[in-house]
């Protein structure tokens, strides 16, 4: 039976909804009603309309958020991951609250092609394999033709046409980074998000990428702008948040230092529509589940950034910049929704007290398309103080999650 989109599912009960929009945070109410695999009701809901859903989910006054959207995922074909040869690390990350990953091209797939017709082959081939493949549960939105030399403007209407709208830049035998300047331009023309590769070299083949590249070259996102692992000159961000429009991605495999700092001079900067959130993994630096709460939490405890906040940074943000429809938790939107809370044995109450204490939340339940894909526990953080539980459940199916 395949449930995507069918089921009509209800949360009750929440303690706090965070909207994924830093300037408006909150919703008032406690409950939200998905169907069709959108959200069709936030605030109060009547009995009425909980007579006739599929499944109740009882939030115990946890906290809901939007599903968290990783910005930066080296996906490469199917649920595995050749960097660290391993099997099922996208389906791990839904434990860890992630219901969208958005490729950061396949650069890691073994042998990847180099040449024009190659490149464009392999974009599409993972956009397609993607369309109906949902690993967890999770949405995974792959396929991002890597900028090549020999590249012309009709290679990215090409693609376009056939559905990749991501570009990457930064992994190309170009001779300098302003080589990518014209394909960058020719991307955008076709209706396609730009993304650049910053910081020094992570692995052979790529080069160092600066605040004077960028500027010049105009991507929509600087990827791993606090480094990738390796962060640019401090002198090159207040030119970069100043002097350009570019979002600025920091990612949990990055710099810490220059996370923070960055974070700081966007505020200032009255620019906090920019920041990104991702992880920029599996790479080098490992499989991080929970990499995407690490982060918010740096950026709630470390850089003083209200946890709803840092909670936008890592939904809404991400949504806007992509064109997306998740990271709100809004009428219409898709519903892609997680509870939180704070953890058993912590010094905090919630999950918004305990990522701004430092601490991890508990990710309590994961609902993507409207459809519960565990209720209770993740297999990934320590267990929710809260006993969110599924309340009413009319279907032959099983949405708790068994403990560790």
């Amino acid at each position: 039976m395949t449930v995507e989109g069918m089921l009509k599912t209800a949360i009750v009960n929440i303690g706090r909804i965070v909207t994924g929009d830093w300037r408006d945070p909150f919703s008032s109410g406690d409950a939200i009603v998905a169907t069709g695999g959108r959200i069709a009701a936030v605030g109060s809901v009547s009995s009425a309309d909980l007579s006739d859903c599929d499944v109740v989910i009882d939030a115990a006054g946890s906290i809901a958020i939007p599903g968290l959207i990783d910005s930066q995922v080296h996906n490469t074909f199917g649920d595995y991951t050749p960097r660290q040869k391993t099997v099922g690390f996208l389906e791990s990350y839904v434990h860890g609250g992630v219901t969208t990953a958005i490729s950061a091209s396949e650069v890691h797939v073994p042998g990847r092609p180099k040449d024009p017709e190659g490149v464009k082959a392999l974009a599409v081939a993972a956009m397609k394999c993607f369309e109906h493949f949902r690993p967890g549960g999770m949405r995974v939105w792959a396929g991002s033709i890597i900028m090549e030399p020999g590249l012309s403007e009709e290679d990215f209407a090409e693609v376009a046409r056939k559905g990749v709208w991501l570009a990457k830049a930064g992994f190309g035998a170009v001779k300098t980074p302003y080589d990518y300047a014209p394909m960058i331009a020719w991307a955008k023309a076709n209706g396609m998000i730009t993304m650049v590769h910053t910081g020094g070299s992570s692995i052979p083949g790529s080069s160092g990428i600066w605040a004077d590249h960028l500027i010049k070259i105009k991507p929509d996102v600087s990827f791993h702008v606090n480094g990738g692992p390796v962060a640019m000159p401090d002198e090159d961000y207040p030119r970069l948040v100043n002097e350009s429009n570019i979002a600025l991605q920091v990612c949990t495999a990055g710099n810490l230092r220059t996370t923070l700092w960055i974070a700081e001079l966007v505020r200032k900067a009255d620019a906090f529509d920019r920041l990104l959130v991702a992880t920029d993994t599996p790479t080098g630096s490992g499989i991080m589940p929970l990499g995407m709460l690490y982060t918010i939490s740096h950026l709630a405890s470390l850089a003083k950034v209200p946890p709803e906040h840092a909670i936008a940074a890592a939904t809404g943000n991400n949504a806007k910049v992509y064109r997306r429809n998740s990271g709100f938790l809004r009428v219409g939107r898709d519903a892609d929704i997680v509870l939180i809370d704070a953890c058993v044995g912590g010094s905090k109450q919630d999950a918004l007290s305990a990522l701004a204490n430092g601490d991890i939340a508990a990710v309590a339940a994961v609902v993507t398309d409207g459809v519960p894909r565990f209720v209770g526990r993740s297999r990934n953080t320590p267990a929710p103080m809260k006993n969110v539980r599924v309340a009413e459940c009319r279907l032959p199916m099983e949405f708790s999650s068994p403990a560790h």
